[in-house]
């Protein structure tokens, strides 16, 4: 964890694995205001733990800053370490969340992990840190519910 990006402005690899990513934080420019900062990562990969097979998501993270931003370049090198990762869909989804409240101590954070269907049955997975502060405003995350071919 550190205050300095490390790996802003210069070539990166990407990492072995979510372990080993380092995960960048900034300071917020605005730690007084509560509002919202999302992230929308629609083409979220890992591996499936049994099979090897390659699960698909659609992740939405919301969070109200307290004195850090995660750094988006690490956020995406972070998110992309997991395209060689074995775990099942609420391990990744949890795991994510509770690394980005570890790193920056947000006043709230929501993950929302859209699982695309394996077997048939898509898994929907949500992990929040306390309650939104009073006059942030949240969105909906704007992922609908699985349909199939409705």
């Amino acid at each position: 964890m550190t205050d300095t990006p490390l790996q802003l402005g210069i070539t990166t690899a990407l990492p072995a694995s979510p372990e080993a990513a380092v995960l960048d934080r900034v300071p917020n420019p605005h730690p007084d205001t509560d509002y919202v900062a999302r992230f929308t990562c629609p083409e979220f990969t890992s591996l499936c733990p049994v099979t090897g097979q390659p699960d698909f998501a659609h992740l939405v993270i919301d969070y109200v800053p307290d004195r850090f931003l995660v750094e988006s370049k690490s956020l995406k090198l972070y998110l992309a370490a997991f395209r060689n990762h074995g775990a099942f869909h609420e391990d990744c989804t949890v795991a994510i969340g509770k690394r980005i409240a570890g790193l920056l101590e947000p006043r709230f954070l929501r993950i929302a992990g859209y699982w695309y269907p394996r077997g048939g049955i898509p898994i929907d997975v949500f992990w929040q840190t306390g309650t939104v502060p009073k006059g942030a405003w949240l969105p909906e995350t704007g992922v609908a519910p699985y349909r199939g071919r409705g």
